[in-house]
């Protein structure tokens, strides 16, 4: 009897140890694979400081002494410099220097010699800071002759303005979104952000105009809230006020699909090179790389200016959507030509722009939250907003309650779960390690009896 109840003590620890063993390599390849694709890995972790160096030296050394600066391949600053001499006191700050032809004065003064030309709609321009050029994009809707007059305008502004053709068309991306929708059509929420008094949506200005009322896209059934102020052409970007007033559970998190978000912990301005994340209602979670700044932008609707321009994709209905990385809010999606198919350009409206015209902040986490762009388990429905009382933010993945207040299949796949699910997998070793030992010494000892009795 007393060995029959040993060998079941045994197997149950047997069984416990595997069982911890198989939990353990769940909770870490459930957790790892629940994470929003890419987001945690995005490579540029030094991209702020990066930026805020050049911009610093920019800043100080003048724009007749420099022509820009951008984020290098190995993650740090790059300034463009029109002397040597310029460029030993950019060495000397820690950022890498390059010697250009034409100063920023010179770019600059090329760019508002095109604003001034006869608009041509279908065209766009922004600033190369590394190849140290005005570039000139016309999509395949510029006439021949249009094309023709556009381009001796920028051969009137300087050697250092290149025209380039492009296939597609420049359009704003309104249609086929969610999660808000008005008669005006469909567009994906952007930030939420508040007057300290009352919450609202920052999103494109071109969704549409003041006075539009906007509903939740699950059936259109719910108002979500009313446009009271807009900005377009000029700039592109809207101010929808929350139905109730609040934007609810969840309004420092944007969706990223498939119920995830990123928690957004502050506000800033993006540079040239630097990796960045745009979440829409149609195409979903996207990422790409900004390719110039203070882009110009002639829509069939009118002229953008001061635009944010990456090649990163977005289809229609993407419009207003937000622009991030690694948890820092950079801007909305305005339009651009392609999609995500074939791949394409894509323009954004800078959010420090918009915030301070509309005298709103953003809305971020707490400071004990604020530990960078993680994923938050959350409902799917979020996507579809909310404007009734405690309702959570449209585009917000929410409620955000943590750990504690989730189910317990998000409890398992929470990425925090990564280190608790290693040190489950050691101790099930350990466990197993050490019944099997026990057994043997038993075994040893049991033969030694055996042997004694036996052999006397």
């Amino acid at each position: 009897m007393r060995h029959a109840r040993r060998r079941i003590v045994r197997r149950t620890a047997r069984l416990a140890a595997v069982g911890g063993l198989l939990l353990g390599a769940t909770m870490v390849t459930r957790a790892v694979a629940s994470e929003p694709p890419d987001v945690r890995a995005a490579p540029h972790t030094s991209a702020r400081p990066a930026s805020g160096t050049g911009a610093a030296l920019v800043a100080r050394l003048g724009t007749s002494r420099t022509a820009g600066h951008w984020v290098g391949s190995d993650g740090q600053p790059v300034v463009a410099v029109t002397d040597e001499g310029t460029a030993e006191e950019v060495r000397r700050a820690g950022a890498e220097a390059k010697v250009v032809r034409h100063s920023m004065s010179e770019l600059k003064s090329a760019a508002a010699t095109l604003r001034s030309a006869p608009r041509v709609p279908g065209t766009a321009w922004a600033l190369d800071y590394r190849s140290n050029e005005v570039v000139v994009r016309g999509d395949s809707t510029v006439s021949g002759s249009d094309w023709s007059r556009l381009t001796g305008v920028a051969e009137g502004a300087g050697g250092f303005v290149r025209m380039e053709r492009t296939e597609g068309a420049f359009t704003t991306r309104l249609n086929g979104a969610e999660p808000i929708l008005s008669t005006a059509g469909r567009c994906s929420a952007g930030f939420n952000v508040t007057d300290g008094q009352r919450d609202f949506i920052l999103t494109a200005g071109h969704c549409g105009p003041t006075g539009s009322v906007w509903f939740g896209d699950g059936g259109g059934d719910r108002q979500v809230g009313r446009t009271v102020a807009e900005s377009f052409p000029g700039d592109d970007f809207s101010l929808v006020e929350y139905a109730n007033g609040e934007a609810g559970d969840g309004a420092d998190v944007v969706a990223v699909g498939a119920g995830k978000g990123v928690r957004i912990t502050g506000t800033g301005e993006p540079a040239v090179g630097q990796r960045v994340f745009r979440s829409g209602g149609t195409s979903g979670l996207r990422d790409g790389r900004v390719t110039a700044l203070d882009a110009t932008v002639n829509y069939p609707e009118g002229t953008v200016t001061g635009l944010i321009e990456t090649d990163v994709c977005a289809e229609p209905g993407d419009s207003g959507g937000p622009m991030f990385s690694e948890g820092i809010a950079l801007g909305v999606t305005s339009g651009g030509s392609g999609d995500c198919a074939k791949g394409g350009t894509t323009f954004f409206q800078p959010l420090p722009e918009a915030m301070e015209s509309l005298g709103v902040r953003l809305l971020v986490s707490a400071p004990q939250g604020a530990a960078g762009p993680g994923a938050a388990p959350s409902s799917p429905a979020a996507t579809g907003g909310g404007g009734g009382s405690g309702g959570s933010a449209p585009g917000a993945a929410a409620p955000v309650t943590g750990v504690d207040g989730s189910t317990p299949l998000s409890r398992l796949t929470d990425r925090r779960n990564v280190g608790p699910g290693m040190l489950v997998v050691a101790g099930s070793l350990i466990a197993l390690v050490a019944t099997r030992w026990i057994r043997a010494e038993q075994d040893r000892k049991a033969y030694r009896r055996h042997y004694s009795t036996t052999w006397g």
